[in-house]
């Protein structure tokens, strides 16, 4: 079978597709699987990481704002599909497969055209724009939340299948992950934060205060942080200029790429609340305090935190939130409370799900036979 993936813009959409890659590769392990991405996006480092061939085709997303930077996202929204057909006449994908995003908006649209099976999975319960474009073109839309299927017409495309994750979440014991990373033994505590793949700024201020105000007067704590793509040398003036660069128990950097062993290894972890995100920490059972972006369409993030925070599944705090050390407070009292992070990690393995892959599977196979 030969599969041809897209979505890019952020991590949370290429992360979802290199899991539908795992999940192929594990039915079939003779499939031949590339990806269609633009020349900056970030799947050019995670998709080249794991091997695969990746074609571009250049495309942006559109502002809600007037920006002149429209009329070039304009012209490649007219462009862009004719680029990409001859990608997809050049590969000769069996099916190709979208993870959300503008990226994967042409790909679809012009495979579709030419009469190859094609499917968009939406992992976040509000759906974006590429996926409400695409409903009617593509032959599959996949959803992780059932209640995404209220704002979305093409009821009979409509399968809840719930969001895939990489093979290796789960595969690993907190004993067996920290081992791994070279740190069995060495901490009491490992405090994990990061604000997806782009960074956040909000988070990366309050894992400054973090670090300053608690981590580095408790060497017994491992405090691992990812800034962000392009946040990484604004963050390291502050980190720095406090002398956090001295701390051997603080490490620092703009992404992770062994997501799941130090997901694995941490005894609580700071993050966003992107369906992906809330995915894993279900999956990994992780206590989590978790900080909404508020500059998602719909507010959704909060809406995924509130329903975990109400069945006490995580600590949720908003950005407007993080003043008067409230932050360094819940760090604190959390890695000091065990039962309380056992009772989380009880409460949020609960929204764990079905097996997605073997859901998502299915529907490849019928599509492509």
């Amino acid at each position: 079978m030969r599969v041809l993936l897209t979505g890019g813009g952020t991590a949370g959409h290429v992360n979802p597709a290199l899991a539908i890659a795992d999940v192929i590769k594990k039915y079939d392990p003779e499939a031949v699987i590339a990806y269609i991405g633009t020349k900056k996006g970030i799947e050019n480092r995670l998709v080249g990481k794991e091997g695969y061939d990746i074609f571009h085709v250049e495309a942006r997303g559109i502002s809600k704002s007037l920006n002149p930077k429209n009329l070039i996202a304009a012209w490649y929204y007219i462009t862009a599909p004719s680029a990409a057909k001859r990608v997809i006449r050049r590969f000769k994908p069996d099916i190709v497969i979208g993870t959300g995003g503008y990226v994967c908006y042409a790909p679809l649209k012009a495979a579709a055209k030419l009469g190859i099976p094609t499917m968009v999975h939406e992992s976040n319960a509000k759906p974006g724009k590429a996926v409400k474009m695409l409903q009617h073109k593509v032959d599959r839309v996949l959803l992780n939340f059932a209640k995404s299927a209220d704002e979305l017409e093409a009821k009979d495309k409509l399968r809840v299948v719930g969001n895939p994750l990489r093979g290796e979440f789960g595969a690993y014991s907190k004993a067996e992950a920290r081992k791994m990373l070279g740190i069995d033994g060495k901490y009491k505590h490992v405090l994990l934060s990061y604000g997806g793949s782009l960074g956040a700024p909000a988070i990366n201020t309050a894992a400054l205060e973090i670090m300053n105000e608690y981590v580095k007067n408790h060497p017994e704590v491992l405090h691992i942080h990812a800034t962000g793509k392009g946040r990484f040398d604004e963050f390291m003036v502050g980190f720095k200029s406090s002398g956090l660069d001295a701390c051997e128990n603080i490490q620092a950097g703009d992404y992770i790429y062994d997501m799941p062993q130090k997901l694995a290894a941490a005894d609580l972890v700071i993050s966003r609340a992107g369906a992906m995100t809330v995915t894993e920490m279900a999956r990994m059972q992780k206590a989590c305090i978790m900080i909404p972006s508020p500059y998602v369409a719909d507010n959704h993030q909060y809406k995924n935190a509130k329903v975990l925070a109400d069945a006490d599944a995580v600590a949720l705090i908003e950005e407007k939130e993080l003043t008067d050390g409230r932050i360094v407070r819940e760090v604190e009292a959390l890695l000091s409370d065990a039962p309380r992070r056992r009772k989380m990690e009880e409460c949020i393995a609960a929204f764990a799900g079905e097996d997605a892959g073997e859901l998502i599977y299915k529907e490849i196979k019928e599509l492509v036979k």
